[in-house]
């Protein structure tokens, strides 16, 4: 995680779980804890709301503290949360993506029409994600293509099934 998009310069906990998140190079994101805080074993401790507003940024901007090396939260994975809550696709499906389909990062640019830079720009969160970019990564595991060509048509269930045998 070297990228300066997730170092964290300033953050500040808000009343039911919210935290307000200022990145290095300016954007500000809004993120909603509660879920995590409240079904995430590890996160427990937060559920004292006294203890979440003690939120500060951590070690070199890689993190959200609340108890120094016992409890934080990644930066790169706040971002991506606060991302994917407000509307957007976070960077992490990319990396969920290429590990699942298999695909090299030069194989997925290709698969997706874009080049291999830009496709890293994507994994590693440094350019937002279009929705016709993840709308094509599900298309490609729809159909799963054997070769260069593209199919004609979606498959039907029964040809999907086939295609995932």
């Amino acid at each position: 995680m070297s990228k300066d998009h997730f170092v964290l310069t300033a953050v500040e906990a808000l009343p039911d779980y919210h935290l307000r998140l200022t990145y290095a190079d300016g954007r500000v994101f809004m993120v909603d804890l509660t879920d995590r805080v409240n079904t995430t074993d590890f996160l427990a401790p937060l559920r004292d709301s006294i203890l979440f507003l003690h939120a500060k940024v951590g070690f070199a901007g890689r993190s959200v503290d609340w108890i120094e090396d016992e409890l934080d939260l990644g930066s790169d994975n706040l971002r991506h949360l606060a991302i994917e809550q407000a509307g957007g696709i976070g960077h992490e499906r990319i990396w969920v993506w290429l590990q699942e389909s298999g695909l090299t990062l030069t194989q997925a640019a290709e698969a997706l029409g874009v080049s291999r830079r830009m496709m890293t720009y994507y994994r590693d969160g440094e350019k937002p994600i279009p929705r016709s970019i993840w709308l094509a990564c599900l298309g490609w595991e729809a159909v799963r293509p054997k070769d260069r060509s593209l199919p004609l048509h979606t498959p039907s269930a029964r040809e999907y099934a086939a295609l995932h045998a």
